[in-house]
C-alpha cells in the first residue's frame, strides 16, 4: 500500500515530477521519524510564511540553517562541553536534523534565535511572468480584414 499510481496526472499535466517524488518520499520515509525538536509551521498571510522551531539549550554558533534544491535543512549540533551528573535530564541536548521540502517561488528570507525559539522566515515571490496578466479586447474598428482579391480583366483589351 506503499505506492501511489500517479500516472493519470502525468497524462495531462507537465512539470509535476517534484510532486511524484515528494509523494513516493513521504510514503517511503520511515514512519517513526523523531519528533524532535518540536516545531511549528504558521501562514503568516497569503505570501508569507514562518517555520519555528524549539531549540532551547542551543546556541546560535551551534544551529545551522541551508537551502538546497529546494529543501530547507535545519542542523543543531550540540557540543558536551562539561561533564554533569543528573539526578533527572528532562531537556533534550541531542544532535538533531530537521528537513522541510519548499514550494517552487519560496524563499528564506531571514532567521531569528529568540528565548529557545528559532523562527525562519518564508516568502512567496512569484516572478511577473508567472502572475496571471488580464489581456484587454479591443473595440475598435482597427481590425485587420480579410478581403478576397479581385482579379482583373484588363488583359482582354485589344489594342
Amino acid at each position: 500500500m506503499n505506492a501511489i499510481d500517479l500516472t493519470p496526472l502525468y497524462r495531462s499535466s507537465v512539470g509535476f515530477d517534484r510532486l511524484g517524488s515528494l509523494i513516493n518520499h513521504a510514503l517511503t520515509t520511515e514512519s517513526t521519524t523523531s519528533g524532535y525538536p518540536p516545531y511549528n509551521i504558521e501562514a503568516l498571510d497569503e505570501n508569507r510564511y514562518a517555520i519555528t522551531l524549539a531549540v532551547a539549550g542551543f546556541s546560535q554558533e551551534e544551529l545551522d540553517i541551508q537551502v538546497e534544491k529546494g529543501v530547507l535543512t535545519v542542523r543543531g549540533d550540540k557540543h558536551a562541553k562539561e561533564e554533569r551528573t543528573y539526578l533527572y535530564q528532562g531537556i533534550a541536548n541531542r544532535t538533531f536534523e530537521r528537513k522541510f521540502n519548499l514550494a517552487d517561488y519560496i524563499e528564506v528570507t531571514g532567521a531569528d534565535l529568540s528565548n529557545g525559539l528559532l523562527t525562519i522566515s518564508l516568502l512567496k515571490e512569484i516572478p511577473e511572468a508567472m502572475k496571471p496578466k488580464s489581456i484587454a479586447i479591443n473595440q475598435d474598428g482597427n481590425v485587420l480584414e480579410h478581403k478576397a482579391e479581385e482579379k482583373s480583366t484588363k488583359g482582354d483589351k485589344a489594342a
